[in-house]
């Protein structure tokens, strides 16, 4: 899974050090951390880290992340795909920059990356875990077919009120669970 993926309206890339500035751009911006503020980044060596992190999923489960770009201009637009939690289950991720919510294109590649994840290894179960009042990306889930199978505080979470919920298909084993709490 080297080469670009394409859907409908996206380009799908794995992550290369030039997509730096334009991920930090997106993972730095207010209005895509609107639901866990905290995890905003604010210095682009934790941007230099998470993509260190996708690089590890690409080279030992064959996939992680990807950078997402628009098919008709190439402009950088999000990242997200399916990376391997544990060895257990397939989580699927989406962060979409704030100018283009609400077009669908989270949908689109959550969508690409399910697809990606099942070719590799089907047999692992899809999951995505979120915070309960992000009910924009609990609707993805839902319309990926995931199910929710899990609720309950969110350890860690500076917020004491937040609630993690995951969404799976198929249901977990308690292995496969602990693997996205962790």
């Amino acid at each position: 899974m080297t080469d670009d993926t394409f859907t409908e309206r996206l380009r799908l890339s794995r992550p290369k050090p030039s997509d730096l500035d334009a991920v930090f751009a997106i993972q730095s911006d207010p209005r895509v951390w609107t639901h866990y503020p905290s995890l905003r980044h604010t210095d682009p060596a934790q941007t230099v880290e998470m993509m260190r992190r996708w690089e590890r999923s690409w080279a030992d489960a064959g996939l992680g992340s990807w950078v997402v770009r628009l098919r008709d201009t190439g402009e950088v637009v999000g990242n997200g795909g399916c990376t391997l939690l544990g060895g257990e289950v397939w989580n699927v991720g989406y962060r979409i920059a704030g100018d283009h919510h609400g077009r669908g294109l989270a949908t689109e590649l959550a969508r690409a990356g399910v697809e990606a994840a099942r070719a590799i290894a089907p047999e692992l179960p899809v999951i995505a875990y979120l915070v309960e009042h992000n009910r924009a990306s609990a609707h993805v889930a839902e319309k990926l077919g995931l199910a929710l199978v899990h609720r309950a505080p969110d350890a860690g979470n500076p917020d004491p009120e937040a609630v993690r919920l995951v969404y799976a298909d198929p249901p977990l084993t308690p292995e496969q669970l602990a693997a996205t709490l962790t």
